[in-house]
């Protein structure tokens, strides 16, 4: 088949990768976010899609919006069969999906309908989710309700950072969307209606989301620093100051701390919660690098009784 691959971030490239490698179809054309700015400098970058595609001379589409007739009069002249979908980050307008034959077919981070919406991964790492996956399925104008070409289960693992999972689901669902091509181009897969139960959603994680409730259990704690890493990145107050929380790790043993009270010695830096205590075991001070947390605890020389939290 001829395809229009859409996606922007590096999240998309190992499906981009396995679609040009592959020797069933082209990739006419890749659609993608506009430049963006991006370091110290500010200076307008382009996706990482856009710059795999160019590095392979692959025609790169950047609409403003996706609705802009100049755009969707170019890929009515590309004339696609189907465009694969990876992390794209626009709502496709109708005009759009009514172009390729087969459609637009999306590869979504989760098993549908769980965890529909901008942040699958990471809401299924906050919820304790033990397995997740990625599926396949036609895009309609609802959200992320389309029927399911196809399916894959991975599993989330107790120390999984959102980036550890998504990293890998990438690039399994990159072979599942590749045999996805390869059944809609010879007839062999027919989408199939998602159920009706078992929708929830997964909206966008924002800052405020990642603060750490440290009233919470242990295992909230430890789940919301996972589950934000490594965006947006959990984080609390210490001082007045922001004090990014980068990973923890759980002491069921120890219950001598009032949740957000801090201790320290020479190797460790401790912090009560609602349940027992978790061990800080790398952190970010406000406008420095990420550090261990012992190191910065010896900077800062954290008093007793001092607390994180605000």
């Amino acid at each position: 088949m001829k395809l229009v691959f859409a996606g922007t971030p590096e999240v998309a490239l190992p499906a981009l990768d396995a679609l040009i490698a592959s020797d069933r179809h082209e990739v006419a054309a890749v659609v993608t976010r506009p430049d963006a700015p991006a370091g110290r400098g500010r200076r307008l970058v382009a996706s990482p899609v856009a710059q795999r595609a160019e590095e392979a001379g692959i025609e790169v589409l950047k609409p403003a919006r996706p609705r802009d007739e100049d755009f969707l009069a170019r890929l009515r002249e590309i004339a696609p069969d189907c465009c694969p979908v990876v992390a794209y980050g626009a709502l496709l307008p109708k005009a759009a999906l009514e172009i390729p034959a087969h459609g637009w077919v999306n590869l979504h981070f989760s098993l549908l309908p769980a965890w529909r919406g901008a942040a699958p991964v990471q809401h299924a790492v906050l919820a304790g989710d033990e397995v997740t996956g990625a599926s396949t399925f036609q895009i309609e104008e609802g959200l992320d309700s389309g029927p399911v070409y196809g399916v894959l289960t991975e599993e989330v693992r107790a120390t999984d950072t959102s980036g550890d999972l998504l990293t890998r689901l990438a690039f399994a669902g990159s072979g599942l969307l590749a045999a996805t091509m390869d059944g809609i181009e010879d007839g062999s897969l027919k989408a199939v209606p998602q159920p009706a139960e078992g929708v929830t959603l997964a909206p966008k994680i924002e800052v405020e989301d990642a603060k750490i409730d440290w009233s919470a259990p242990a295992l909230r704690v430890d789940r919301v620093v996972r589950g934000c890493a490594p965006a947006p990145g959990a984080w609390t107050l210490f001082r007045g100051e922001r004090l990014k929380v980068m990973a923890v790790t759980p002491l069921p043993d120890r219950m001598d701390l009032e949740p957000g009270e801090i201790a320290a010695t020479k190797k460790a830096v401790f912090v009560g919660t609602g349940s027992h205590a978790v061990q800080l075991q790398w952190v970010q001070p406000q406008g420095k690098k990420p550090m261990a947390a012992a190191d910065w605890a010896r900077g800062v020389r954290i008093e007793a009784g001092e607390r994180v939290g605000g």
